[in-house]
């Protein structure tokens, strides 16, 4: 997976490390991180050569590693968290006492107005990526590894990331940043290293460079826009919500017509990822009333939903969306299963032509539809759930974060497979926390505040300063 590659890390620096998907960037930190053991090479650490074959040396060597699936127990307080495996010891007992105090210390440093002894459960993901940050700083880090700490982050919870990492630098800790969403390496990254195909293709100051530049280095070729939007005709509207109440959203409304993608935008906890699920039928709905091509449906399920004629690709793709230690196949077949299943036969060979047309239409990478999806890149395995939900035949295909997490590349096929869909007369509806993404893919922008829509914006009106007043003023 890597082939000669160098590395440095200054004290008080934060370093990008970039690449796409499969590019080298997560053997890497686990070779860091001890997880894995190095073929060839050496890791220096402050001039001496350090092996790290384990966890607990990386550990030892002053190294911690954030990853993006939070390592967190969300039953335990804030305080058994930060020193977990670390706990200060008293007469052969864990001292509570210490381990409180010392933790309210370090919680009231970084801002997290919450008590040492609540519950982690308590937390929002953006405290618990700072709770996390805490940690690192428990376990006297030098080297902080942060693998893609904003990917579930709004823009102001960004901002008070940014600030946190910028006091570690200040304290000479050197941060090692991943991320796929550019937009963060000006604003917090000094250097960014470039992987391509497990080899290191350059190393740039962030002061001279552009996001250009470090995407041609990471994909090898220029991608010239990548926010491509096909003009596409507009037809009759396909779905209709008439104000929809749950016990998360208040009296939602809008229209999607055929051909459309609609975008949904909002704060983190506006409601957004919540109308998705009243329109998939996870959650009851209260009052109100949803109509496909015109006509009231009534959806007390994913499976009733998928029947009429609405799919959804899901926010958490790992959580909710792959079964990760199934083959290809299984995953993109398993919403269809009475397709090929009649009583106990299987009919493999339909099986197979079904997964076969989406494998090679949406171009997943992989050497067969029997490779496990857990060994599929981020990018592979987002095509494959759209795959799977490509499979019945849907005429409302909604996508939560449909990027979150995947390389520039694969965010372009992802692009250019809605912009597809929605000019074969599908209707799209694309929930982003990226501006960038849903002013330039969306037709129109509904804008949600407080469990319900604020108001809309056409493709013309649609600005960053227009979407975020939109969001946030009363």
């Amino acid at each position: 997976a890597l082939k000669g590659v160098d590395f440095e890390l200054k004290a008080g620096e934060v370093h990008s490390l970039l690449g796409e998907n499969g590019a080298g960037k997560s053997t890497l930190i686990k070779i860091l991180g001890g997880i894995h053991t190095k073929d060839e090479g050496s890791i220096e650490i402050e001039g001496r050569v350090t092996p790290i074959n384990s966890v607990s040396q990386a550990r030892g060597a002053g190294i911690r590693i954030i990853h993006q699936e939070l390592v967190l127990v969300k039953d335990i307080s804030i305080a058994e968290n930060v020193f977990l495996g670390n706990e200060p010891i008293k007469y052969g007992l864990v001292d509570s006492r210490r381990l409180y105090s010392e933790t309210q210390t370090m919680l009231d440093a970084f801002g997290i107005k919450h008590r040492a002894d609540e519950d982690l459960s308590a937390l929002t993901i953006a405290e618990q990526q700072l709770v996390e940050i805490v940690k690192a700083v428990s376990f006297n880090a030098r080297i902080i590894v942060m693998d893609e700490p904003t990917s579930s982050l709004s823009d102001k919870e960004c901002e008070i990331l940014f600030d946190k990492i910028k006091e570690l630098a200040k304290r000479g800790i050197g941060i090692i940043y991943i991320s796929h969403r550019m937009a963060d390496l000006s604003v917090i990254a000094d250097r960014v290293t470039v992987l391509r195909d497990g080899m290191k293709i350059g190393t740039k100051s962030m002061q001279q460079t552009s996001i250009d530049e470090l995407i041609t280095m990471m994909v090898g070729r220029e991608i010239g826009n990548y926010y491509k939007r096909e003009k596409r005709a507009l037809q009759e509207v396909v779905l209709e919500l008439q104000n929809v109440c749950t016990d998360y959203i208040n009296n939602v409304s809008f229209t999607l017509r055929k051909g459309e993608i609609l975008g949904f935008s909002g704060l983190m906890g506006a409601g957004r990822t919540e109308v998705m699920r009243a329109i998939f039928g996870i959650d009851p709905i209260r009052k109100g009333s949803i109509l496909l091509e015109g006509k009231k449906i009534a959806i007390n399920s994913p499976d009733l939903a998928m029947k009429a004629g609405i799919s959804l690709v899901p926010e958490d793709r790992k959580l909710n969306g792959v079964f990760p230690n199934e083959s290809i196949m299984f995953n993109m077949s398993i919403k269809v299963l009475s397709s090929f299943i009649k009583g106990i036969f299987v009919d493999s060979k339909k099986e197979k032509s079904i997964t076969e047309l989406y494998f090679n239409e949406l171009g997943i990478k992989a050497p067969s539809l029997l490779t496990q999806a857990i060994n599929l890149s981020g990018g592979n395995q987002q095509k494959m759930v759209v795959a799977s939900s490509l499979a019945t035949k849907p005429k409302v295909f909604i996508f939560d974060e449909p990027t979150r997490g995947i390389d520039i590349g694969a965010k372009t096929e992802i692009y250019a497979i809605m912009n597809k869909l929605a000019k074969e007369g599908m209707g799209i509806i694309m929930v982003s926390s990226e501006m960038p993404e849903l002013i330039n893919i969306s037709d129109r922008i509904a804008v949600m505040r407080s469990r319900t829509i604020s108001g809309f914006l056409t493709k013309e009106e649609a600005t960053q300063e227009a979407v975020m007043q939109m969001a946030v003023l009363l």
